[in-house]
């Protein structure tokens, strides 16, 4: 369980008298309250676990404000933050799940709803749809039901969560051999799009070859596969030794290091490290001058060493996982 941000949140909402300026100031200070303990040197893993859980609550609670006890619905988490990982300027994406397309009552609830988490300072990406409407843009679309397939329940209907949990899983649609043949045409893709080199001058640390987003193709194959929740797994079934599991969760710790610190830097979500931005972090994680090798260029020898290395598990990864799953098929 991460250490909260927020430790006395429900005292400060039942004392406030303008609701809508407490949970905005709870936000912000959650914000100053990541960056010290960021700078403080605390493992960049609790940070992440820790701001979505401070946005579970933040989220629960405007539910029970806004939301009728008795509505059909369901507010869940889905993509990275359904991973329960936030950096400090992720996208906070969620899905409503609803019994039947909202009318009256229902349909202005959620509009208050999402209305007040965009005026307390949460930059929320939302959808609003029926089970039938999530299969039928999960059958289409692989990217929705690999963001459905990490989603997790937060508050209202657990019972209608578990429908679509079960109703998007691989002996419903996308199995895991087709759904793994998606994701590799999807990353071949998006490396084609990087010039297929973790060698970019200004790299961007999540979709580059070899960023956060390879961790996560291995991570959803063996979700759909396995039915595994943790890359642990694939110590389990053979597919890595100790040492590379062991270098697979360092990489991306020192990648999930960077970006947060790219985040708190331009206070934005901007996953590219931009030249300006390489001294900025360089100085701050503690590089120094030397005469042969300045600050920021030890910096980047490190980035380019991680990133090959998880370019190179990747692909490893994906060469196992193909025997595995699409020949014995």
């Amino acid at each position: 369980m991460p250490i909260s941000l927020i430790p006395d949140l429900d005292q400060q909402l039942s004392q406030a008298t303008d609701p809508l300026a407490a949970f905005r100031d709870i936000i912000a200070r959650s914000k100053t309250v990541l960056a010290d303990r960021f700078n403080a040197g605390e493992a960049v893993e609790d940070l992440v676990h820790a701001r979505a859980d401070f946005v579970d609550q933040i989220l629960q609670r405007a539910w029970q404000h806004f939301i009728a006890t008795d509505n059909d619905g369901a507010l869940v988490a889905v993509g990275g933050y359904g991973r329960g990982e936030l950096h400090p300027a992720s996208d906070v994406d969620v899905l409503i799940l609803v019994g039947a397309v909202p009318a009256g009552k229902q349909a202005e609830d959620i509009e208050q709803l999402i209305t007040f988490l965009w005026d307390i300072g949460l930059e929320v990406g939302h959808s609003v749809r029926t089970l039938e409407q999530c299969v039928e843009s999960a059958v289409a679309d692989v990217t929705i039901v690999t963001n459905l397939m990490e989603s997790r329940f937060l508050a209202g209907s657990e019972m209608l969560f578990q429908q679509m949990k079960v109703s998007t899983g691989p002996d419903r649609i996308w199995p895991s051999n087709e759904f793994f043949s998606a994701k590799c045409e999807e990353q071949k893709a998006r490396h084609a799009r990087f010039g297929d080199t973790a060698y970019n001058l200004e790299p961007n640390i999540k979709s580059n070859p070899g960023g956060l987003r390879d961790i996560q193709m291995i991570g959803w194959v063996v979700k759909r596969h396995f039915n595994a929740e943790r890359l642990s797994e694939l110590l389990h079934q053979g597919f890595l030794t100790d040492a590379e599991y062991q270098a697979l969760k360092a990489g991306q710790s020192h990648l999930w290091k960077i970006r947060f610190a790219l985040h708190l830097l331009t206070g934005r979500h901007d996953d590219r490290l931009l030249f300006e931005y390489q001294r900025s972090i360089a100085r701050q994680f503690g590089y120094c001058d030397a005469d042969s090798n300045l600050a920021v260029e030890q910096f980047m020898q490190d980035y380019y060493r991680t990133v090959m290395e998880l370019n190179r598990l990747n692909e490893m990864l994906l060469q196992l996982f193909q025997e595995a799953i699409l020949y014995q098929n």
